[in-house]
């Protein structure tokens, strides 16, 4: 028996992905409370979604090698944005550790 995907596909109509998405009712449903935030325009995107997720409780962890912007001092002040108005983890990509998934009752 195939198992179902895990994965969920959420199309971001603006500069965040969180704010009027699916991915506002996600982390509910799905027990999620830490959101790993990574793209391009660090500045723009990356950090409204950081924001938008921060104002939901939800933690946040940014790899820092995994966020550009459009110049380095835009990066550093997003990065910076996350660590202390978000009250985020900024840490290099290859310092993040992944736990296994534990098993839900009623788990294939």
């Amino acid at each position: 028996m195939r198992r179902p995907s895990r994965d969920y596909i959420v199309i971001e109509p603006a500069d965040s992905v969180v704010y009027d998405t699916t991915l506002d009712a996600l982390p509910d449903a799905l027990r999620v409370g830490l959101v790993i935030v990574t793209g391009i325009a660090g500045n723009i995107c990356v950090r409204f979604m950081a924001h938008d997720a921060c104002m939901r409780d939800l933690r946040i962890l940014a790899p820092a090698d995994c966020i550009v912007s459009n110049s380095a001092d835009d990066n550093a002040h997003a990065l910076r944005q996350a660590a202390g108005v978000l009250r985020g983890v900024v840490t290099p990509s290859t310092a993040i550790r992944f736990r296994p998934a534990r098993r839900h009752r009623g788990a294939a």
